[in-house]
């Protein structure tokens, strides 16, 4: 259970599944697929989907690559947080989305595993949240020419040490798809 005072529910966090981001990620169509999978749950289930949009000088906001992919549009009900850091709690207002919302547990899914779901889930947990991160949900761009690995090793390694992640007080899990079920 989350550390956070009277926070008993969960919200859907969608991390930059936007045209440029999947444009350039590994595999990005079951991904995306798997997200409209996961909307769509959330959505029957009154449960809160928060959409996190990045924008820098490579993604300017307002341009076609800074828009969410067409597959996935977002309700005008549902919260957005626009970021310039990876972490999508830096210098945004998702701990206030989060906080009048009663908001204590996150389901997380979107783009890049390496770099911006990475950050966002280790933020969450450290400032109290139970993170879940959906281990067929996520995806990132190749980076094998600056050393990392192949992207399916860095999404199977980013789920494989999320599930063992531990804090007192709160919960990290990593969960297929399929197996999850949105009940507040």
């Amino acid at each position: 259970m989350t550390s956070l005072p009277n926070r008993p529910h969960t919200a859907l966090v969608i991390v930059d599944v936007q045209n440029d981001v999947m444009a350039e990620s590994h595999d990005p169509a079951p991904i995306v697929a798997n997200i409209q999978t996961l909307v769509s749950a959330a959505r029957d289930s009154g449960t809160a989907v928060i959409w996190v949009q990045h924008s820098d000088p490579e993604l300017p906001k307002g341009s076609p690559g800074w828009e969410y992919v067409p597959e996935l549009p977002r309700r005008d009900s549902e919260a957005l947080v626009h970021k310039t850091y990876g972490d999508a709690f830096e210098d945004t207002d998702l701990e206030a989305v989060l906080a009048r919302n009663n908001i204590g547990h996150l389901v997380v899914a979107g783009a890049e595993t390496d770099a911006c779901i990475r950050s966002t889930i280790h933020g969450a947990f450290t400032r109290g949240y139970d993170v879940t991160l959906v281990s067929d949900a996520h995806t990132a761009s190749g980076k094998s020419q600056w050393g990392a690995p192949a992207v399916p090793d860095v999404v199977a390694h980013t789920n494989l040490y999320w599930q063992f992640q531990r804090a007192p007080g709160r919960t990290a899990a990593v969960i297929a798809t399929s197996e999850v079920q949105f009940a507040d």
